[in-house]
């Protein structure tokens, strides 16, 4: 099945040079130029993945990406920022985008992302076997990438169920950021800060009190390890 990736930027010239090589790459692809025309495409016909630039007319992309991570089927989101756009970025990612770049990029580094996003979602083969992960009240199913806790199901962005699935595997290590950079996402540099947002949104999920997490730990002057237990 070719999957499907929806491009939202309103500049025609970087448009046209994603949806070619996302075209080339083998992706189906469809291009909308504002935040409200990519709102009414997710809901005729959910993507795969959405590209999301966030400077966008009208509805701008944060706001895209709000309502995007209020549906319940989780579409993965990279977002295209200016190199400038540090806050916006992180906010992006404290609103559940999976991944950013920013502009200008290397459409090939693009490609390989959304290969990378697709991939851990199940839209291409995995290569880790299907397993179940416990912690107490914590099941992680990978095959179907089902998290719970307590029975209840938990939305996850598709990088903080890799995050929590790595850390769990894990259990006691203590982990730089750079590390999970690099095993998590793919990434050999990066900004590290992209962990630690992550983190920080996993512990709201996972913990019962986020403040002072029992399950994900910081190691000061190192970076975070998983701390098993009985809750």
């Amino acid at each position: 099945m070719t999957q499907r990736v929806l491009v939202v930027d309103d500049d025609r010239t970087v448009s046209d040079v994603v949806c070619r090589y996302l075209e080339h790459a083998g992706y189906d692809v469809t291009h909308v130029g504002d935040g409200v025309s990519a709102l009414a495409a997710v809901a005729t016909e959910p993507p795969h993945l959405v590209v999301l630039d966030l400077m966008l007319p009208g509805l701008d992309g944060l706001e895209v990406c709000r309502r995007l991570r209020a549906r319940p089927d989780g579409v993965p989101i990279i977002m295209l920022t200016a190199r400038g756009d540090e806050a916006d970025r992180i906010l992006g990612l404290q609103l559940g985008a999976d991944d950013y770049l920013g502009k200008p990029f290397s459409p090939r580094e693009l490609v390989l992302r959304v290969r990378s996003v697709l991939r851990r979602t199940g839209g291409e083969p995995a290569t880790a076997p299907p397993d179940v992960l416990r912690d107490g009240g914590l099941v992680v199913e990978t095959g179907p990438r089902v998290a719970r806790l307590h029975g209840t199901e938990l939305t996850l962005t598709v990088r903080e169920f890799d995050l929590l699935v790595h850390l769990m595997r894990h259990p006691v290590r203590a982990f730089r950021r750079a590390e999970l950079l690099e095993r998590v996402w793919g990434w050999s540099f990066g900004d590290q800060s992209t962990v630690t947002v992550h983190v920080r949104r996993l512990r709201e999920k996972v913990e019962a009190d986020p403040a002072n997490p029992r399950r994900i730990v910081t190691v000061w002057g190192v970076g975070y390890r998983y701390e098993p237990g009985d809750a």
